[in-house]
């Protein structure tokens, strides 16, 4: 297909954008492309966070407010409506991350109740979402994950852990809201895996509620949903999944290198790539028993389904087809693809400034490694603020 077919307008892309909204990206990207630039920011940001120096008013009206929706939920709304008047909706994320005590992990399930509440009222929010890890113990994942016994202890939170799992997903099929669970560390998948299939089983019996996440830069992805698809054809329930390339790709190889095993993650971009590709077109072959979140800022990817949904006359807002982005990235994929129909989802993390900060450096260090995406963006940027005659 054409390559410069939609995603190159960007009076489409960035018609949200106020002039100085555009100026703050262009300056949040350009100092993204430096990567020693990154390493800097991040070691001060993280020293001056922890030291409690008053900085949290500059990251909020730079980098934050560029990458989150809000300090709350409420905080989001108008960024919501907003986007909803262009035809994009919001997936509400509460990326607050590393937590550790049960207090935690129950004001976590709380919140993601609280999203679906507000999914329930809201078209802009179809969809929930939250993190196995924001709901148990890393540790006890990796326990569960590597089939060793638990302790009593251990025992009655993991049965803590799933009666979260059940609370959302009850709730979820209740009012009719989509949830994706989001993937983990290949070393605590499995673990997460099972305890999600399970959930489908249960909740997935007329459409699919519940979805997993399929980190398409693992090698043995295609194989994972090729036998999940056969257990729920035997098992007669429906299959949701976020398809994505990855998020962990440094820390998966240096910890295979460090630990002396094959590394899950695939040998190239390409083969990545590919992965991810065939995934679309497995799961685009049979949208009668499943659903596609396709997690991409790829725009050859999103191409390609547009192109397979035309070929079997897929109808652009078919409920069964998202297309999904990150807020504040990839404008110039998600308000084109809105604009012709298609059904497109802004990931929206929110959470207190200092608790968001870890998947805010994430953000900027995925910007620097991933090749291209951040030329990209600048680029668009660039063109658009010649089209407004701001440079």
């Amino acid at each position: 297909m054409n390559p410069d077919m939609i995603f190159d307008n960007t009076e489409i892309a960035f018609s949200l954008k106020t002039d100085s909204e555009l100026e703050r990206a262009y300056f949040l990207f350009k100092m993204i492309s430096v990567e020693p630039l990154v390493r800097i920011g991040t070691a001060a940001t993280n020293f001056a966070l922890k030291a409690n120096l008053p900085i949290e008013g500059l990251i909020r009206s730079t980098v934050f407010d560029h990458f989150c929706g809000g300090v709350n939920e409420e905080d989001c709304l108008p960024v919501i409506d907003r986007m909803f008047e262009k035809g994009v909706s919001s997936v509400l994320d509460y990326s607050v991350e590393g937590k550790e005590s049960e207090q935690e992990f129950d004001n976590a399930l709380k919140t993601v109740l609280n999203i679906i509440e507000f999914a329930k009222a809201l078209d802009a929010i179809p969809i929930a979402v939250f993190k196995p890890s924001g709901f148990g113990r890393f540790r006890l994942y990796k326990k569960k994950n590597d089939n060793l016994a638990l302790n009593a202890e251990e025992n009655e939170e993991w049965k803590r852990i799933e009666a979260r799992f059940h609370a959302v997903c009850k709730k979820a099929k209740a009012y009719d809201v989509a949830v994706l669970i989001d993937a983990e560390e290949s070393w605590i998948q499995n673990a997460a895996d099972a305890l999600i299939t399970k959930m489908m089983k249960i909740y997935n019996t007329e459409k699919p509620i519940v979805y997993n996440t399929l980190q398409m830069y693992r090698h043995d992805r295609m194989t994972f949903l090729e036998s999940e698809h056969a257990k729920a054809k035997n098992e007669g329930y429906y299959l949701g999944y976020k398809i994505v390339r990855g998020a962990y790709m440094e820390k998966e190889n240096d910890r295979a290198v460090r630990k002396n095993y094959e590394s899950p993650i695939c040998k190239s971009k390409q083969a990545t790539d590919e992965n991810f590709n065939n995934a679309l077109r497995y799961m685009t072959d049979y949208l009668d028993c499943m659903s596609i979140f396709a997690g991409t800022h790829n725009e050859e990817s999103c191409y390609l389904l547009m192109q397979l949904m035309n070929e079997k006359q897929i109808l652009n807002n078919d409920p069964r087809i998202w297309f999904g982005q990150l807020y504040g990235m990839s404008d110039h994929i998600s308000y084109n693809l809105a604009h012709l129909g298609y059904n497109v989802a802004k990931y929206m993390p929110f959470g207190p400034v200092k608790d968001v900060m870890p998947y805010l450096i994430r953000r900027a260090e995925e910007n620097t490694s991933v090749a291209g995406q951040t030329g990209r963006e600048l680029a668009l940027i660039k063109k658009e603020k010649q089209r407004r005659k701001l440079l």
